[in-house]
């Protein structure tokens, strides 16, 4: 029998509302829609799902890569010993993480340096500030402003030390993606003019096409005239690290990059069921209210797999933009290692080759995740 009492109305209380059971199965399925299917098995094997099809699938998923890793570290142990010229030769993989090791320490090293010369430039403020405070007081306007300018120079004045590796991927991080920024701001709204406007796209696809295969070595020389013209940095900006090389960078990163947003987008546009822009018509929507009603959220999945595609196009461009801009990222400085040309130089560059292929795989994950949330699928989140 049911334990629960009438009230004086006679009547039996609304029962609370049950809360959602926590589901392995859900949280697998959650996994795999945002990117993480490599964690799916685990969740299922927590939840008691197949225990014995999961237990294949992590050992797939942890003993296939574990044993490609090991081929690939004995060959490239092979290649250190084999692969050697008179000036130059591939680093082991022993030295490889000693040379990450160093490059640790010499970050650490200059944050020590940064800190004390931070602490000498205050200190050396405070005595203009004081000096500037007893010229005041003495009447002497004149003296107190100085003293006052002088002080703040010395507040502001930053610590000119060399990059750091962490700086410079810092630096690749914020140029790729002010560059990426720009690249969708063009490529959506052309996508969709592209999508909704025959003649439109009629118009624009051969220069679509002509500039799309566009090598990035060509695009620079031109944004570098465009910036020179267009932005003047300030010593603020420059200190900041927003100077001109950066904005070449980023320029070059936009003009590579928009292509593949743009195609999608437009493919998405004009595959959308005509039905729902009759739909459209029949409510008498505005051409705004279409766009954003209608248009960009049937297009959505087409126009995020644009986005990764054109995220991953500009990482790479990336690379080859910062060494011809000398803007002080990733592919700065690999250049200045390999020109650098000491007995280290190699195992650094060959930490940077796999910092620049893990940042991408991340940035390759985290668009997919956002892929993955906007498409029309049966996964359903947790």
């Amino acid at each position: 029998m049911s334990t629960t009492t009438a009230d004086a109305t006679g009547l039996k209380p609304a029962r609370p509302p049950r809360r959602k059971r926590f589901s392995w199965v859900r949280l697998a399925h959650t996994l795999e829609k945002l990117g993480l299917g490599f964690f799916a098995p685990y969740a299922r094997l927590a939840g008691k799902d197949e225990p014995c099809k999961q237990l294949g699938e992590i050992g797939k998923g942890v003993g296939l890569p574990a044993l490609a890793i090991a081929l690939f570290m004995a060959f490239w142990a092979y290649c250190s010993t084999k692969v050697v010229t008179d000036s130059w030769s591939i680093p082991s993989p022993a030295e490889t993480w000693a040379a990450y090791q160093g490059m640790q320490e010499f970050a650490a090293n200059e944050a020590v340096k940064g800190q004390e010369f931070r602490i000498k430039m205050d200190a050396m403020a405070d005595g203009w500030e004081a000096k500037a405070a007893a010229a005041a007081a003495a009447g002497d306007a004149a003296g107190a402003e100085k003293f006052s300018a002088n002080a703040t120079k010395y507040r502001e004045m930053p610590y000119a030390g060399p990059p750091t590796f962490g700086q410079q991927i810092k630096t690749s991080l914020l140029t790729v993606g002010i560059g990426f920024l720009l690249a969708t701001l063009i490529a959506v709204p052309v996508g969709v003019l592209c999508g909704l406007s025959r003649n439109f796209s009629t118009a624009v696809t051969p220069l679509i096409q002509i500039f799309k295969p566009v090598s990035p070595l060509a695009w620079l020389p031109i944004v570098f005239v465009f910036v020179t013209v267009l932005y003047n940095p300030g010593d603020g900006a420059k200190n900041a690290g927003f100077g001109r090389e950066m904005f070449i960078s980023a320029g070059t990163v936009t003009l590579c990059s928009l292509w593949p947003t743009l195609i999608n987008t437009a493919f998405g546009v004009s595959g959308i069921d005509k039905d729902h822009l009759n739909v459209a018509k029949v409510l008498k929507l505005s051409w705004w209210q279409r766009i954003f009603k209608i248009v960009l959220p049937s297009a959505l999945p087409l126009i995020f797999t644009g986005l990764r595609l054109s995220l991953g196009v500009g990482w790479m461009v990336l690379i080859a933009a910062d060494m011809l801009a000398q803007n002080p990222g990733l592919g700065k400085f690999v250049w200045d290692t390999f020109q650098n040309g000491s007995s280290e130089s190699m195992a650094q560059i060959v930490v940077a080759v796999f910092a620049i292929g893990i940042i991408g795989f991340f940035l390759d994950r985290i668009m997919f995740t956002l892929q993955r949330l906007v498409s029309f699928d049966n996964n359903t989140a947790f």
